[in-house]
């Protein structure tokens, strides 16, 4: 609770360096996502969708500060092919498996428009975890002599939530460009900085964490439209 109170203390905050009166908007766009480090070496980026609300408020001609609240997916996917032959007969297993996490993200970035139009902005992400979820699929294709034999295993909405931490902390660059005064593109790279696992104490009080003790990150990749009411 105290985290999420640091995140919206930070986007009040903000009013209090406002030069002139702060515009509002909305903003959506897709998210490229994946997950560093242990356990996940073998993953693939996850595309996402996110979307949500901003404040802009100038304090200066040239820069501003913008924070936002944003529904935002991320997670990773992975795809693994094997195939096992003894004599005439082989068999071939492809296993696909998604991890879908989904934050309520408070970004706080901080603008330098170098010129009227176009913008870079740099600042801290705070997350929020609402949902955790897995799916996957398991296709095997058997083949002896010259008969050829399918068969497919899946499973959905697999509940995960309990083995994340609830919080999640970044760091987030990029720029954007304004077509008009109310339509912009946006392009944003954010780097996780805390470990996405729940830490949990045993029985002797000694902090440990889930997943085989493995460290791992949300890295996101974001593009995409705002606009300014």
């Amino acid at each position: 609770m105290k985290k999420l109170f640091l995140g919206l203390g930070l986007v009040a905050g903000t009013f209090a360096f406002a030069q002139t009166s702060p515009t509002f908007g909305l903003k959506a766009g897709l998210n490229i996502s994946s997950i560093s480090d242990d356990g996940y070496e073998d993953s693939k980026s996850k595309a996402g969708f996110y979307g949500g609300i901003f404040m802009n408020a100038p304090v200066s001609e040239m820069f501003s500060i913008q924070p936002e609240v944003l529904y935002s997916q991320m997670g990773a996917k992975t795809v693994d092919t094997y195939t096992t032959t003894i004599g005439n007969a082989s068999s071939t297993v492809r296993n696909s498996a998604s991890l879908n996490l989904d934050y309520i993200t408070v970004p706080v970035m901080f603008q330098f428009h170098a010129t009227p139009a176009f913008y870079l902005e740099a600042g801290p992400e705070f997350g929020f975890l609402v949902g955790a979820k897995a799916k996957g699929d398991t296709d095997t294709s058997t083949t002896i002599g010259g008969s050829t034999s399918t068969s497919s295993e899946s499973y959905s909405s697999r509940e995960m939530k309990d083995n994340f931490s609830g919080f999640n902390m970044g760091a987030a660059l990029g720029l954007g460009f304004n077509f008009t005064p109310n339509l912009g593109i946006n392009a944003r790279y954010v780097a996780g900085f805390t470990d996405i696992n729940k830490k949990n104490n045993d029985e002797n009080g000694n902090t440990s964490l889930e997943n085989n003790d493995n460290k791992n990150r949300n890295n996101t990749f974001q593009v995409g439209l705002s606009y300014k009411f």
